[in-house]
């Protein structure tokens, strides 16, 4: 087993004093009065040594340990993938390194990885939470650490959070649909209570009622996340394979409904857009694959982690208890599906 590299060793090989190579490596060498040669001398030889820093330990020391814990909903969805790679690229460029977990919808696995991020002594939280965890974000509420929830929260404000505007991004969708002769508009959404995917069918409702068509909660089919390609395929036969089809279009809730139900529409012989308008959400490499190219909401994903990393920055640096709401716009990028 290869032995540790303490600060003790490159001293000796430097020969100066454990303390001043700590300075250098702390980023304090100025404070030390330790000249610019030395310093690049002392990081030369903990480089060649392959020194790594126990940040728990300087995290005990200073009160930072200059980490932050990432949740997302799940990593292998294009959407939290990338919008993890935005996250650490600005925790990147304020000095932080992102350690990143994906709760998969659990409630049991949200709560170990909050726990896990907590004892690596993580200066702050980003998570995009899960059914049924509010408990879970008032209790790190109480102990005062710091989270910004990104993507989704809970019906009330009272807390920090990023997200677009899911109810207004909904209303445009379905608005174009209407607008382009559409009357029939069925949505396919997850089954839960938080709050984008609330909005998100609030939003499509409001278009209806604004151009003068009854809702019809028939057509609002609701997929659970444990089997929502099953039910994806099950909400389009309802939806279509009825001798008169229920709905003229659709409107998908999200990249991951809209791609199982893309993948079956292909399948079928119902030409997009003459006898079936689309309008999905989120954007997705799998939609240049469809032969009609599909309209689609885009969440501005760069701008959604700039400010969810700036706000924590901001609990973390003033200690603030204040609660902001960030709402970042979503445009609609209108391609042939819809009409």
């Amino acid at each position: 087993m290869t032995k540790k590299v303490l600060l003790k060793d490159i001293a000796k090989e430097v020969g100066v004093s454990t303390a001043l190579v700590s300075y250098v490596l702390n980023g304090k060498a100025k404070e030390a009065r330790v000249g610019d040669e030395m310093a690049k001398k002392i990081k030369k030889v903990a480089k060649k040594l392959n020194y790594q820093p126990n940040l728990i330990a300087r995290g005990l020391k200073s009160g930072r340990t200059k980490t932050l814990g990432l949740i997302v909903a799940d990593i292998s969805n294009p959407f939290f993938s990338m919008l993890a790679r935005f996250i650490e690229n600005e925790a990147d460029r304020h000095g932080y390194t992102v350690i990143i977990g994906s709760s998969d919808e659990k409630l049991d696995k949200s709560q170990k990885l909050i726990d896990t991020f907590l004892n690596r002594q993580v200066d702050g939280l980003i998570i995009a939470p899960v059914e049924g965890s509010r408990n879970q974000i008032n209790a790190l509420n109480r102990m005062h650490i710091p989270v910004v929830l990104v993507d989704r929260s809970f019906s009330d404000k009272d807390l920090n959070a990023v997200m677009i505007d899911n109810r207004n991004a909904s209303f445009k969708a379905v608005q174009l649909l209407l607008e382009n002769g559409y009357k029939k508009i069925g949505m396919i959404s997850y089954d839960t209570s938080l709050s984008h995917m609330q909005n998100r069918v609030a939003g499509y409702k409001e278009a209806l009622r604004e151009s003068g068509v009854e809702v019809n909660e028939k057509l609002i089919r609701k997929v659970s996340y444990d089997s929502f390609t099953n039910d994806v395929f099950g909400s389009l036969d309802y939806f279509l394979k009825a001798k008169k089809p229920l709905v003229d279009a659709l409107f998908l809730a999200t990249n991951s409904i809209s791609i199982a139900a893309l993948k079956y529409i292909n399948g079928l012989s119902i030409k997009v857009p003459e006898k079936l308008g689309l309008v999905c959400f989120d954007e997705s490499e799998a939609y240049d694959f469809f032969y009609s190219p599909v309209t689609y909401v885009k969440q501005e994903m760069p701008l959604i982690g700039e400010k969810a990393v700036n706000l924590l920055m901001k609990i973390i640096e003033q200690k603030t208890n204040n609660r902001e709401w960030c709402v970042v716009p979503a445009n609609i990028i209108v391609g042939e599906s819809s009409g």
